[in-house]
């Protein structure tokens, strides 16, 4: 229930389990329009548009796509595509994610798959947007308004928007009784999440915070470094436990966090890859479902077991939104509107 002190972005991180339950119908209808227009043009791949949170879930898609339907998916590179000569796309299929679908970038990248005879899908939160009405199909987020900068109810519903067209894509309609217990599964872990805000306390301490994901869920990790960034100025930066290890791993100091996000699925950074990197680390925050892991951490986040790994990300962000939001206020301000962002943001 909702308290007349709490803010915006709180009122939004609540609202998520009802936005998840509320569009999952008329989801499954719109997820069909867009997989029956992928499948009627034979792509050999997909190539998807965003930034800012809207990239993370583009992550997300990366796996989801490679996972269920085989589908190698790339990321586009907008800037490319304001140029006279933009990348041709033959045999591709479009998907662009903004929620405002207002940013001239994103919006040029359809245009042009358009101008190429391309399929385009857009996924956004406002059906009215430029972006809506360059797209030969709309998948809507059906969020409602999300007032506060931070993207939390959007996000999310972007992850669902595509767990369902990676689902249909890919043949995976058994998946239903999952999408009908994950708004509760939601809410349970944003109530305790919350209630315990309090436990994030000592991430204010932090010099650097690294996180680390992998696989489906790398996704998350670049969405909890950026939710902590943009909402209390710590900074943070997400790797694949791979990608960390081939480098930035030297950087690593006592003074900073170490935030692991490894969930049951194939390749998870295990309890004795984490033991090394708290060793070079300081502050230790795990989401996971191996105790073994959550028992090395001093903030630990358990994940129920025997989730399925295509609905984790779903869930393991929740943590990191709790955590921004409390960041945010000890850092004091606007923890709807932070200094220096808006909530669209129009990049060409």
């Amino acid at each position: 229930m909702a308290r007349a002190s709490e803010s915006q972005l709180e009122r939004e991180i609540r609202e998520q389990p009802d936005v998840l339950e509320g569009r999952t119908p008329a989801g499954w209808l719109a997820a069909r329009e867009a997989v029956d227009l992928l499948q009627g043009a034979e792509i050999t791949h997909l190539v998807i548009a965003a930034r800012g949170s809207s990239d993370n879930a583009a992550r997300y898609a990366q796996y989801m796509l490679g996972l269920d339907a085989r589908l190698p998916v790339g990321l586009a590179t907008p800037w490319l595509y304001a140029s006279d000569h933009p990348p041709l796309l033959q045999g591709a299929g479009v998907l662009a994610i903004s929620q405002s679908g207002r940013s001239p970038d994103v919006v040029s990248v359809v245009q042009a798959a358009h101008e190429q005879g391309r399929p385009t899908v857009a996924l956004t939160n406002d059906v009215g947007s430029p972006l809506a009405a360059a797209a030969d199909v709309v998948v809507p987020m059906l969020a409602g308004a999300e007032l506060s900068v931070a993207a939390t109810k959007t996000y999310l519903a972007s992850l669902h928007a595509i767990a369902q067209i990676s689902s249909l894509l890919g043949g995976r309609e058994g998946r239903m009784e999952w999408f009908a217990r994950l708004p509760e599964l939601a809410r349970e872990l944003i109530d305790a999440q919350l209630e315990a805000r309090t436990q994030f306390d000592r991430l204010a301490d932090a010099h650097v915070l690294t996180v680390v994901g992998r696989g489906l869920n790398l996704g998350t990790a670049f969405e909890t470094a950026l939710k902590l960034r943009e909402l209390s100025g710590l900074p943070a930066e997400a790797f694949s436990l791979p990608d960390l290890l081939h480098g930035p791993v030297a950087a690593l100091h006592p003074d900073d966090g170490i935030w692991l996000i490894s969930i049951a699925e194939q390749l998870q950074p295990t309890s004795a890859e984490f033991g090394a990197l708290r060793q070079l680390s300081g502050l230790g925050i795990a989401v996971s479902d191996n105790p073994e892991i959550q028992a090395a951490a001093e903030i630990s986040i358990a994940v129920a077991p025997a989730l399925p790994s295509w609905l984790t990300p779903m869930l393991a962000v929740i943590p990191a939104q709790a955590a921004a939001l409390r960041l945010a206020e000890l850092k004091g301000g606007d923890v709807d509107r932070p200094e220096g962002l808006t909530k669209v943001t129009l990049t060409q």
